[in-house]
């Protein structure tokens, strides 16, 4: 059921631990154009690892609303893929840096694919809802939540506005229509506009809005802890007070990958061998094989790693390198792990080097 109904869209839904937010990735599979909905500053390099390697071309990042709890990563992606941001158009000139100014049905297109943008006001003045043109999903930010609502008490949040957001503007959605939340705070993923009606214990049921004023307004809840930093980001879009630009490594250009193991290309490392140590983790017998050695590199089999890193010198950085790049990839995460400050993975290993033409010693030449 699931397959068949997400089959028009490539989706991804990504999850940050420390604020509990969800980030959503649709693309269209023709096109492989895609967009971003609620990106978390912090994950910024696994989020772009993402599109790198499903080859998409990413057109927005979009937040449901200008976020209390985590900053967004919207300015950093437009930094590194040339996207555009889009926020609700009803913040006015307190956001800077945004492209989209969103509002009630407008909407934004990737590909043969799009979203219907959906002013669901009530937890912030800017609270936006995007749902599939084919109403079968809805992202509904901090307005919807699964078995709960976004709070009222604080930036303009409004217990009556929020009500009817719900009911006029996600409940209107058909039954079957899947809800994607901003957050969820008990492991859940996603819930149905259905499920919500009848169960939600705020809004659902028989509940009028009076009942749902009351139960509001009688939350009491602490504000949240990245209040006075988010906030204000957010009004940037998230770009930094200084400007810059996170990288995984100032030695070198690392990359790091959607499994979040940091990786550097052949072409930099052969041009800077004479800069790095190259440790061949493959076992003794693979180091005779025609595929050859790199010039220079050391060896410890992976399976020794762990008790013989204190072998290696730490002034260099160390590139580890594999048949293929699979078991040198573990070998970045054992030397991390022993406190290496300067690791990454030699990508496509061996095979790629060699596909490469780059420079290799042979049988029992002189590395």
């Amino acid at each position: 059921m699931r397959q068949q109904l997400f089959s028009h869209l490539i989706f991804r839904q990504l999850f940050d631990a420390n604020s509990s937010t969800y980030t959503y990735l649709l693309g269209d599979p023709q096109s492989r154009r895609a967009v971003y909905i609620d990106t978390v500053f912090e994950r910024h390099l696994r989020d772009l690892a993402l599109l790198q390697e499903l080859e998409l071309e990413l057109l927005a990042t979009l937040d449901t609303h200008c976020h209390a709890d985590h900053v967004t990563g919207a300015w950093l992606m437009r930094q590194a893929t040339g996207c555009r941001i889009g926020i609700s158009g009803r913040y006015g000139d307190s956001v800077v840096g945004a492209d989209l100014r969103l509002d009630n049905q407008d909407c934004v297109s990737f590909g043969k694919s799009s979203l219907e943008v959906r002013a669901t006001p009530g937890h912030t003045d800017g609270c936006l809802t995007f749902v599939t043109d084919d109403r079968r999903m809805a992202f509904t930010g901090d307005c919807l939540l699964i078995r709960g609502t976004g709070r009222c008490d604080f930036q303009q949040g409004n217990a009556s506005r929020l009500y009817h957001s719900i009911t006029d503007r996600i409940f209107t959605l058909p039954d079957e229509c899947l809800i994607f939340p901003g957050h969820d705070y008990s492991g859940r993923t996603m819930s149905t506009v259905g499920e919500e009606r009848a169960h939600n214990p705020r809004l659902g049921g028989k509940g009028n809005e009076r009942d749902f004023v009351g139960f509001m307004e009688s939350l009491n809840l602490p504000h949240p802890k990245q209040i006075a930093v988010a906030v204000p980001a957010n009004l940037r879009c998230g770009e930094p007070q200084d400007g810059k630009l996170p990288v995984p490594a100032l030695w070198g250009p690392v990359r790091q990958s959607y499994a979040g193991l940091l990786e550097i290309d052949p072409e930099w490392v052969a041009e800077h061998l004479q800069e790095v140590f190259v440790l061949d983790v493959r076992q003794p017998d693979e180091l005779a094989d025609g595929v050859g050695r790199i010039p220079g590199s050391g060896s410890i089999p992976l399976n020794e790693l762990k008790a013989r890193h204190a072998e290696l010198a730490r002034d260099r950085p160390v590139i580890a390198v594999c048949h293929a790049g699979m078991r040198s990839g573990q070998a970045t995460v054992i030397l991390r792990e022993a406190g290496f400050p300067q690791v990454a993975n030699l990508k496509g290993g061996m095979l790629a080097w060699q596909e490469m033409e780059l420079p290799v010693v042979r049988g029992h030449e002189v590395a």
